[in-house]
């Protein structure tokens, strides 16, 4: 599968926040689906960078955003059909100064599936919290000395 990484254009916005609504209400099943909101997209990205995936024939794919101020990684969604195909890995790399600079993430403990994801991509667990979604675990890349 083919795909490009690029910064969205205005009209892409409400496609995003429509991915971001269905892959949370996917997701996390623990949480009442009804906390969920459209709206909560352009709340939750105020002042980050992002970046989507799409693929070659205009279908977008899922996003990334980057908190820039503390390099942290603040989301990463990807529609269900195109998970575990290297379109998440590709959009890590999309990070400024990737692999060479040291980025952080918090991912909820009952998301096996991200904290493996990231954990293949060199995040190690480096603290503990808890949000209204549930526990998580704050996670680190540090970049090959």
């Amino acid at each position: 599968m083919n795909w490009i990484i690029r910064s969205p254009v205005k009209a892409d916005l409400e496609e995003l926040a429509d991915i971001y609504l269905a892959v949370r209400r996917d997701t996390f099943t623990w949480v009442n689906p009804l906390t969920f909101r459209h709206e909560d997209f352009f709340a939750h990205t105020q002042g980050e960078m992002v970046w989507l995936a799409e693929t070659d024939d205009g279908e977008i794919a899922g996003f990334m955003t980057l908190w820039s101020p503390d390099d942290f990684v603040h989301m990463l969604y990807l529609r269900k059909q195109y998970q575990g195909r290297g379109i998440g890995t590709g959009l890590l790399r999309a990070l400024p100064d990737w692999p060479d600079r040291k980025y952080r993430l918090k991912c909820l403990d009952r998301n096996e599936r991200a904290k493996a994801f990231y954990r293949a991509h060199g995040f190690v667990v480096t603290g503990a919290g808890a949000s209204g979604e549930g526990d998580y675990e704050e996670m680190t890349f540090f970049p090959a000395s």
